[in-house]
């Protein structure tokens, strides 16, 4: 991993924490307004929110703990540990993704 990279991966995760910021800030105006028409709806977004801004917390670790091996400040074990989340939450959240477009492409198919 190169210091490019590094600064790539962390430019694109500040990125996309703006993005999930943008999101959750527009949206909360627009359940906090029609609170009293949509049971639960403030829940799930509040949901996914979290599970974003945590997905992004464990990428931003491992990130961390792979700069701090390179300069020698952390131990193997802990390093394997970070990467080993990170690599995780990767792949759960391709897999929610995946999840969700064969949903989407599910109800398209739904005769109207």
């Amino acid at each position: 991993m190169t210091i490019s990279d590094s600064l790539n991966a962390a430019n694109a995760y500040k990125t996309i924490a703006r993005q999930v910021q943008g999101v959750a800030g527009g949206d909360s105006d627009d359940t906090g307004s029609a609170s009293g028409t949509q049971s639960g709806g403030g829940d799930f977004m509040g949901m996914v929110k979290k599970a974003a801004q945590s997905s992004l917390e464990t990428l931003k670790q491992g990130e961390v703990a792979s700069a701090k091996a390179i300069t020698g400040e952390t131990t193997l074990p802990e390093l394997i540990q970070a990467v080993s989340a990170a690599e995780m939450t990767l792949q759960t959240t391709m897999a929610v993704r995946d999840r969700m477009i064969s949903a989407y492409q599910e109800i398209m198919r739904m005769p109207i």
